[in-house]
């Protein structure tokens, strides 16, 4: 998901719940309860580490004073030291499980020090008491879906968000947090009506328009998702991502020339976006733009080497330049990238038998026939409703094909 937008959520649902801790007067010494007065006096007055040397010297002597172990823990969490926060509210809580407010000053020390799994278990037990407010309940539920996406918890992590969403029909960051949730969940339904909350919020929403373009093409209405994009960039052409999302779309409809338009927009926003660099050197590759395709196809890879196309691309370049030993590399490598592809191991071939090498050709091929068998068969199953006897595969041939695949 956008990080902005998750960010600025959990910002200001944390600048909503305050850390607090119990004023109530516990029977202690004269003594002891002079310091505490002049502990919380410097808390008010802002001069917190002046009241944390306070609150210490009180646990100091005495260390099973349960206030003044949750005041030394509220003012770690506020300089962000929330390893010694959640500590001393743990050992408040072990003293005095009802103090006010101290639960969730834990649950939020657990939240923004990095342990969320702690932070859920923390804030549910606060959302399930009785009294809890509200506002409280809402900004609750809130970070418990966070915490549920921080973990990639998706579908834990929807009921909260649409319950929040519900009580804060305005709230625009919340929706885009649900509908990314629901992506990542692939919950499409779910995507294309939080969509429609959002639109409704604010019309000109192209990462909205974006939302709802990935969640149709994945429901395979690639007609609905093409225009989702193009909505998305009239709202805002400088959105991230939206160029590059139309080009794939065209891409995959093999409109190249349109595609090539789009990626060439997205690289003038980011022109080191390493998807757009990897498909436009794609559609040079497969128009025989060999020259062209090369430097696109090497930046790509360089900048995620994990791009199977990138390597079988650069092993069509390289072939077609005579640079044999490069293009075996690349071409093994898109295969160890992508087993089920067919191409890298027929080129494979082509190569073998070119300079001889008539085992190896006849390896590759084999692999080749053994994954055409592979497709049918699946094809056999989905087109019988996964029948339990697909057809008897052909034998291996050992024949070359005249031409490369048409498509990679």
């Amino acid at each position: 998901m956008r990080a902005g937008h998750f960010a600025g959520l959990v910002f200001s649902i944390l600048m909503a719940v305050s850390y607090c801790a119990a004023q109530a007067a516990p029977k202690v010494s004269a003594s002891i309860s002079a310091q505490r007065q002049k502990a919380i006096s410097l808390e008010k007055q802002g001069s917190l580490p002046e009241a944390e040397q306070a609150w210490r010297a009180i646990v100091k002597s005495d260390s099973r004073n349960a206030e003044a172990l949750a005041h030394v823990g509220l003012l770690a969490a506020r300089r962000e030291n929330y390893k010694d926060a959640v500590s001393f509210d743990r050992k408040a809580l072990t003293l005095n499980p009802g103090l006010a407010g101290l639960r969730m000053n834990l649950g939020l020390a657990l939240f923004k020090g990095g342990q969320p799994k702690e932070a859920i278990k923390e804030f549910t037990r606060v959302l399930n008491q009785p009294h809890t407010s509200p506002g409280d309940a809402f900004r609750l539920r809130t970070l418990i879906g966070m915490a549920h996406y921080g973990q990639g918890e998706y579908s834990d992590a929807i009921p909260f968000l649409k319950e929040a969403a519900a009580a804060d029909p305005r709230n625009l960051e919340l929706r885009l947090v649900l509908a990314h949730s629901c992506m990542a969940a692939k919950q499409n339904q779910c995507v294309l009506d939080t969509y429609k909350e959002i639109l409704s919020i604010d019309p000109e929403s192209a990462e909205a328009y974006i939302l709802a373009g990935e969640a149709m093409d994945a429901m395979g209405n690639s007609t609905g998702a093409i225009e989702q994009f193009r909505l998305a960039i009239k709202a805002n052409p400088r959105q991230p991502h939206a160029h590059f999302g139309l080009g794939y779309l065209l891409w995959t409809q093999k409109a190249y020339d349109e595609a090539s338009k789009e990626f060439q927009a997205e690289l003038a926003l980011d022109p080191d976006h390493t998807q757009s660099l990897l498909y436009l050197g794609d559609i040079d590759d497969k128009a025989g733009r060999f020259t062209d395709a090369r430097p696109l196809l090497e930046k790509a890879e360089k900048g995620d080497p994990s791009l199977a196309l990138a390597h079988l691309d650069l092993g069509i370049v390289l072939t077609d330049a005579g640079q044999l030993d490069d293009a075996v590399r690349e071409l093994k490598e898109a295969a160890r990238l992508d087993p089920g592809d067919v191409d890298p191991h027929w080129r494979l071939a082509r190569i073998y038998r070119s300079r001889g090498d008539t085992k190896a050709a006849g390896e590759e091929l084999a692999k080749t026939e053994q994954l055409k068998k592979a497709e049918h068969e699946d094809l056999y199953r989905k087109m019988a409703n996964g029948s339990a006897h697909p057809p008897p595969a052909q034998a291996p041939t050992a024949q070359f094909p005249p031409d490369a695949p048409a498509d990679k």
